[in-house]
């Protein structure tokens, strides 16, 4: 059974996700512009490795679960922006921007999972050396 203490991390992870979303989201957008999702999928990409390496590190320094719902829930709950991709792929189809839609659709998806793999590695890997 979860503690108010765990919802309370959980929240704050989630409060502090969703600022590290907005923020890069921004600094993406003056950079690339809003022509595509760039923010977006870089999100995505760098939550998918962030989930992969906290879940990979089953032991050590995420030992305790609080943390882990901090991190896994919480943090990368509130940063990662599923939502969005699928309104803004979304808004692409409805522009007719068929070719867009696709790249944000497989981009995404492939290199999310490939993200999630190669953190997942990395901590698989480090953690074990412990």
């Amino acid at each position: 059974m979860q503690t108010l203490t765990t919802y309370l991390w959980i929240a704050l992870g989630g409060a502090l996700g969703s600022v590290g979303r907005n923020w890069v989201s921004t600094l993406a957008m003056a950079r690339w512009g809003n022509s595509f999702p760039w923010g977006t999928l870089l999100i995505n990409v760098s939550g998918s490795l962030l989930i992969g390496v906290i879940a990979g590190c089953n032991s050590g320094w995420l030992a305790g679960d609080n943390t882990r719902k901090f991190l896994m829930v919480g943090i990368c709950g509130g940063f990662t922006t599923f939502s969005a991709f699928s309104l803004q792929t979304l808004e692409l189809i409805q522009k007719g921007d068929m070719l867009r839609a696709l790249i944000n659709i497989l981009a995404s998806v492939a290199l999310c999972l490939l993200a999630v793999w190669l953190g997942h590695l990395f901590a698989t890997t480090v953690c074990s050396q412990k």
